[in-house]
């Protein structure tokens, strides 16, 4: 299970709460791999325009539990914090055996079991997600069998790459590298951008050069089957310019320590979430 699958094999209905960003790209790869529109039910109080537009296509909004009929899946893309808030709104759609897939940081699946009852896979995505580059990383509840976890596969494949643990507790250190990864980045860009300003150039140059270099870095790192430090080598001749930046990159303060301590405080916070 190694690329998106069409969803047409799915049966029933796939019921997804919450259709902010995370949701509402997971819908949208969704109905892209084939997924009917009339199967989908959103439950969403706060809906998008985007959402709403999918609603003429087929798509139900907050519908009664009693018109849903059989669920394949309940989808939570909650924040974590309003979970146990909707939870007299999540459970009719969650009988014993559901299959629950939770998004959510932080969750547990014992916590998540509580309020919804059924069989429970927990998942951790990305943002690039949204464009259908995402990596998510899931682990099942024991009471998961094959064929629900083949569902949740192809549920969260339709947004990016899926690898499965079967250690819940590495989901905090997950979180912190490719959970909040994406952010790091960004942030590689902006300061890359600002070092250059500092360098002379102009900030709108500087931030051009920065957002480009570091996104087609990230698309050659992508297509090749080269590793990250031989790329790397590639790019370093010895004595030069490039050598000469990594010799401060690569110091005893530089990046490895950097994220070893952003990474270490991540999963530190995510475990804090979890309690």
């Amino acid at each position: 299970m190694n690329a998106a699958q069409p969803l047409t094999h799915i049966q029933g209905t796939v019921v997804l709460a919450g259709a902010g960003k995370m949701g509402g790209a997971m819908l949208s790869g969704w109905l892209a791999q084939g997924l009917d529109a009339n199967s989908v039910v959103v439950i969403e109080p706060h809906a998008t325009d985007e959402i709403r537009a999918l609603v003429a296509k087929g798509v139900r909004l907050n519908p009664p539990p009693n018109d849903v009929g059989q669920i394949a899946a309940l989808v939570v893309a909650l924040k974590p914090q309003a979970f146990r808030e909707a939870a007299p709104s999540l459970k009719p759609f969650a009988g014993p055996t559901t299959l629950v897939v939770s998004i959510m940081a932080g969750t547990t699946i014992a916590g998540i079991a509580e309020v919804c009852g059924g069989n429970v896979v927990r998942a951790m995505p990305n943002t690039p997600a949204a464009i259908g580059r995402g990596i998510t990383v899931a682990v099942a509840a024991n009471n998961v069998g094959a064929a629900q976890r083949a569902v949740a596969d192809s549920l969260l494949r339709a947004t990016g790459s899926v690898e499965w643990v079967e250690d819940e507790g590495l989901i905090d250190a997950v979180t912190a590298v490719s959970g909040s990864g994406p952010a790091y980045v960004f942030l590689l860009a902006e300061e890359l951008a600002r070092a250059g300003v500092a360098a002379g150039l102009p900030e709108a140059l500087a931030t051009k050069l920065a957002r480009e270099t570091v996104a087609g870095s990230g698309e050659l790192l992508h297509r090749s089957e080269l590793s990250s430090a031989t790329l790397r080598h590639n790019v370093t001749s010895p004595g030069g310019t490039t050598a000469a930046a990594l010799q401060v990159l690569m110091g005893p303060d530089g990046m490895q320590s950097l994220l070893t301590r952003a990474v270490a405080a991540a999963t530190k916070r995510s475990k804090e979430l979890a309690k």
